[in-house]
Formats: C-alpha cells, structure tokens, sequence
C-alpha cells in the first residue's frame, strides 16, 4: 500500500509536489519535540525537531539535482556536531541523561526525514510513532528492566540461544521411521511453545502479585493451563476463603488455552486457522459467557497467590519438550499407518491427558506438510482439548474439593460443549 498523496491531491507535476512528503516530515518531527519539549534541560523541542527532520528531507529531495549523494551524510555530521557540541560544556549540575537523549532523538528524527525525502514515507511515520514512544515511556521502561532479576534476563539469554544458535545449525530432513523426526520442525515447534509460555512467564514475574484475576488467568493460560489449575487448587486447599479468585483465575486459564491453540495454528498451518477457529471459538465463547453469567454472583476480595511456574525457556525444559514432540510425532506416525486416522485419535486420547500441545502441533505439522487432511485434524484437537479438560478437572476435585470443581464445571462444560458442536458443525461442510 502506497501513500499517494500527491495523486490524491492533485499536486502531481505541480511546485508542490512534493508538500506530501514535507508535511510528513513536519508532523514526525512535531511529534517527536513535543514529547522532549516536557522535558527540562533540553537542547531542542518542538521548533528544533520539524525543522531538523525537514532539513533531512530536503536534502534528501536535492540529490537527483545536484547530483550530491553526499549531502544527507553532510547533514547529519552537521546536526550530530551542533547537537554533541554543548554536551562538553553543559553545567555539572545539570543531569546528562535528557541531554545525551535529546540529542539522539535528534539525530534519528533527521535520519527519518531523509528517509520521507527518498520515498520511505511509511516506514519513517512508524518509526516516528515508535521513537516517541520509546522517549514518552521513560517511566515504565525504567521500572520494567528494574523488575528483572538476573534469572529473568537469563531465561531472555536460553530463548535467544534456543532461537538463534541451536535453531539454524538443525538439518531441515526427515530421519528414522516414516521419517518423523525432522529436527529443525521439532525445534521450531519448541521455539513457539517456549516463546509463548515465556512472554507469560516474564509477565507473570514482573507483575506478580499487583495484577487481577483476569489477567493474572490470561498469563497463566499462556504458560500452562494445568499448572495454573494445579496452583490454585491447592490454594483453595489451604485457604478456603480464596475460592472465589481460584475459580476466576482456573477458568479464565483454561478458555486461553483455546486462544493459544488457535494462534499456534494459524502459524504451522495457515490454512487451518479458519476451520479451526470454528471449534475453538464457539468453546471460548460458550465458556466465556458462562463464566460471566457466574462471576456476577460473587466478588473476588482475596489477593492472588503467586504462580510458581517452570520457566519454559530453561535447556533442560526445553530439551524435554523437544523429546515429548519427536516422541509423539513418531507414534503419531506409525499409528496412522497401522490404524489410520484412528491411530492419532488414540494418540491423542492418551497424550493429551498430561499434555495438549505436543499432539495438536503434531497433526498441526502433519497437515501442513499435506500428509493428514483437514478432519482428522480439527477432530485429534478437539479429543486432546477433551482428554486434557477432564483431567485438570480431576484434579481440580482431588486437590481443591467437590466445590470448587461444581464452579468450575458448568464453564468447562458448556466449553466443550461449544468446541464439540462447533466440531460436528464444521466436519459437516
């Protein structure tokens, strides 16, 4: 998509053809020194920012006449040396922080207008939207990094060897029976786990205890809807009063793990993502609108307890889960081919009690390497959804009492009620 505006104005072939792009120019700029404008001690603010992101584009638009490809690179040692200038001589009682910031700032908003002048008009607004962004939430990013603790930035550090390091070097073929192992799939499908359940976790611990029952659900659900289950079960089980949250919290989990299945999909196979969306949002909707009707007949007036979780970005969790997927993968081949789709709907019987990931990756990679149609796989899903439900919800009735499971059962219920008729729906097309 192209901003024609010139077009759209019919300034095309006129002297002011080119008022699009400077307009563009000025507005980021706008943008950019009215937030360093708030701060004290500043060396440019909103006359100083236009103009210099003007500068840039105008530089830029004289080169096809000039013939001076040199001109933005001059331009920016010109505005990097006015802006660095007054640093070595600033008062000492003056913070250099806002300073040193301005002038990057600075410099970035005359690179921005260099870009508009060579035609990258999108890229450069974004940019611009990003830049001031990044300078207006000072505050909360201060605090964020200093919630971090050494073993967060270290999880950061094992996604990014995970990612980075260990992903490339996998070969991309199959190995063994059926050839169902291929490394560099199974990682990759580690990689989306992992990154999906860290996101919650880093949120988790950086939020901890501040956050409600509802995001405080949507964080676990993204990390593991069983362990999350497990937690608050057994918080019930020490503090009855506390039933009202754990319910909140245990359901809220569960109804993400719809949502998950359905982004993972669409990211393995994206041409399942819209019959799968017809079984997993009917289940999310039924179950949502159930725990709605219920939780307006009790206030949550317990603080949450905190959730203990794995780290999902650790080696050693990491290597377990690519072990499980190659695990499932093969016997998920070599039932199919003895018993047909039936052998990965016992699959999923049997795996997703403890899990329903791996499985549903599974028929997830199959289908999207063309060697399982599209039935088998929304119907292998759904069991392990089934499978997985039942089971948390056993130990929802062991570990935190007939009560809590009584709550927990009409939205479970009437979730899976959703996602099976929305199952029979779709299979019937």
């Amino acid at each position: 998509m192209q901003w024609d505006l010139s077009a759209w104005l019919h300034l095309a072939g006129t002297p002011y053809q080119n008022l699009p792009a400077l307009l563009s120019s000025l507005g980021i700029g706008l943008l950019i020194g009215v937030e360093r404008e708030r701060k004290q001690h500043v060396l440019a603010g909103i006359r100083t920012f236009p103009l210099v992101c003007m500068l840039g584009t105008m530089l830029a638009m004289l080169i096809p006449s000039l013939g001076g490809e040199w001109l933005p690179a001059a331009g920016l040692l010109a505005v990097a040396g006015l802006g660095f200038l007054p640093l070595s001589s600033r008062n000492p009682d003056e913070p250099s922080e806002p300073r040193t910031t301005t002038v990057i700032a600075l410099l970035v908003a005359y690179t921005l207008g260099v870009m508009i002048g060579l035609g990258n008009i999108e890229l450069a607004v974004a940019l611009g939207v990003i830049t001031t962004g990044l300078l207006y939430l000072k505050p909360e990013l201060t605090s964020f990094t200093h919630k971090l603790q050494r073993h967060d930035l270290l999880s950061l550090l094992q996604f990014a060897t995970l990612t980075f390091i260990i992903l490339p070097i996998l070969p991309n073929q199959g190995f063994g029976p059926y050839s169902a192992f291929n490394p560099h799939r199974i990682w990759l499908l580690v990689v989306l786990i992992v990154g999906v359940g860290l996101a919650g976790y880093m949120a988790v611990k950086i939020l901890g205890e501040k956050v409600g029952a509802p995001l405080l659900g949507f964080l676990g659900g993204l990390v593991s809807t069983t362990a999350t289950s497990l937690i608050y079960a057994r918080e019930v089980a020490r503090n009855p009063g506390s039933q009202q949250l754990a319910v909140r919290v245990i359901l809220l989990a569960n109804m993400v793990l719809f949502l998950r299945l359905q982004v993972l999909a669409m990211a393995i196979a994206p041409t399942a993502g819209r019959p799968m969306l017809g079984i997993m949002l009917p289940g999310m909707a039924l179950g949502l609108l159930t725990l709605f009707i219920g939780s307006r007949y009790g206030k949550v007036t317990d603080s949450a307890p905190e959730l203990e979780l794995k780290n999902p970005a650790q080696l050693n969790v990491a290597f377990g889960f690519a072990v499980l997927f190659a695990f499932v993968m093969l016997c998920s081949a070599w039932l199919k081919n003895i018993f047909g789709d039936s052998g990965l709907y016992m699959m999923a019987l049997v795996s997703g009690i403890n899990d329903v990931d791996a499985i549903s990756l599974t028929v997830m990679e199959m289908f999207g390497q063309h060697q399982l149609p599209l039935q088998p796989l929304l119907v292998t899903v759904a069991i392990a959804v089934l499978t997985n439900t039942v089971f948390k919800f056993g130990l929802i009735l062991s570990i935190g009492g007939r009560q809590l499971a009584m709550r927990c059962l009409p939205t479970l219920g009437m979730a899976m009620v959703g996602m099976l008729g929305g199952l029979w729906v779709i299979t019937r097309l």
